[in-house]
């Protein structure tokens, strides 16, 4: 359906040039089939983009830039990933490939757009992020920002995990054992699949909203994810580091709790470490987060020097800044 429609709209728009998503590789042929110029937009980063066709074009052949590693369980994730979407190498390297749009900056991924360039013998331009949401006053949300009003600057950690990611049920406990371990404020906006009706008090550890009395507000539903993070009283971001998420830290100066899960998201993680705005959650050899290890990073970056050294990376024009 979605063909006939986008056809019928250029023939009627009849513009200059089309920027379709690397997930919409058939826009491409739509496009062509009216003779407009189409130029490919990839909403990631540079290092993941690097680092993918690298993987691709180089199997076996080490990345160049030391700070992007995976351990071995994320290598495994990432081969299973390309064995389930066998496309991916067209969406990323089909069509025209002369010009290639990136959600990034250089003044934080110049290096890996460098490398784009070189590698891929390809003009890679950056473009910042899609799109930014506005910071508006919700009457909706107006309890949640008087509570974090109470609290002093830099004492509260954001806790989410993406619209569409929802934590296992043993990782949702770490967590939240995590949180309570490390007697800091939080906001934890805590996700369930769609399909699923839950219960906060059945899914969390017994006894936990009642501990953590004024300390935490748990949530179930949509949170203004910029406005907080945009708050005095917020610290810290425990992020599965989706990049949307990065960009928007990086923005607002918040030092993230990295705490990748899939798909980019350790590579963007790697990322932000290198760039100094974050510290990443330790796992086990299996891939498992335990909630000692989830208290000691809070600490360290909520109330401890680490924190103050990672707010004193100013990052907050790069999402701005295009080129």
């Amino acid at each position: 359906m979605s063909k006939p429609n986008f056809s019928k709209i250029l023939q009627n728009l009849k513009p200059d040039l089309v920027i379709y998503d690397m997930l919409l590789p058939w826009a491409e042929h739509v496009v062509n089939e009216h003779n407009i110029p189409a130029v490919k937009i990839v909403t990631s980063g540079a290092a993941l983009f690097s680092y993918f066709f690298n993987f691709l074009k180089n199997p076996g052949v080490e990345f160049p830039f030391p700070a992007i590693y995976l351990p071995k369980v994320e290598q495994v994730k990432m081969r299973e990933m390309f064995e389930k979407e066998p496309d991916v190498e067209d969406r990323l390297a089909g069509g025209n490939m002369q010009i290639t749009l990136l959600c990034t900056s250089r003044t934080i991924e110049a290096k890996y757009l460098d490398y784009c360039t070189d590698f891929l013998n390809l003009k890679v331009i950056p473009v910042g992020p899609p799109f930014q949401d506005s910071i508006t006053n919700d009457v909706d949300d107006k309890e949640l920002i008087d509570w974090l009003g109470t609290k002093d600057e830099n004492s509260t950690v954001f806790v989410c995990f993406g619209s569409e990611l929802c934590l296992s049920r043993e990782d949702m406990e770490e967590v939240a054992f995590g949180l309570e371990l490390s007697n800091v404020n939080f906001i934890w906006v805590a996700r369930f699949p769609k399909d699923e009706e839950q219960n906060l008090e059945d899914v969390l550890p017994k006894g936990f909203l009642e501990r953590i009395g004024e300390r935490g507000r748990v949530l179930d539903k949509f949170a203004p994810q910029p406005r907080i993070l945009n708050h005095p009283s917020i610290g810290g971001f425990i992020s599965h580091c989706g990049w949307n998420s990065v960009l928007e830290s990086l923005d607002f100066g918040v030092p993230i709790i990295a705490m990748p899960i899939n798909n980019d998201q350790p590579i963007n993680a790697k990322l932000i470490v290198e760039l100094g705005v974050a510290m990443e959650i330790v796992r086990d050899d299996d891939g498992n987060i335990h909630r000692g290890e989830i208290a000691e990073t809070l600490k360290d970056v909520i109330t401890g020097e680490t924190g103050e050294i990672l707010r004193g990376k100013d990052y907050s024009k790069a999402v701005s800044q295009c080129q």
